[in-house]
């Protein structure tokens, strides 16, 4: 399971503004939340910069933030 779903949470967003700051679709935030779809490398860097933790963390790859 991804972290994606509770970094949004933690920054008070909504997937339509996380979609909005990456330059993708909302639904495409869903999809990556529920893990029905990967993320792209791109989307995965800016996602990483824009919750402020690692690529690792966002993939449920490691249990700390960076």
């Amino acid at each position: 399971m991804n972290n994606l779903a509770s970094e949004r949470v933690r920054i008070g967003a909504t997937q339509e503004d996380v979609a909005e700051q990456i330059g993708v679709s909302k639904q495409s935030i869903s999809l990556w939340e529920q893990g029905k779809a990967e993320m792209g490398s791109e989307s995965l860097r800016k996602l990483s910069v824009l919750f402020g933790c690692s690529a690792d963390y966002l993939l449920g790859i490691k249990e700390e933030r960076k």
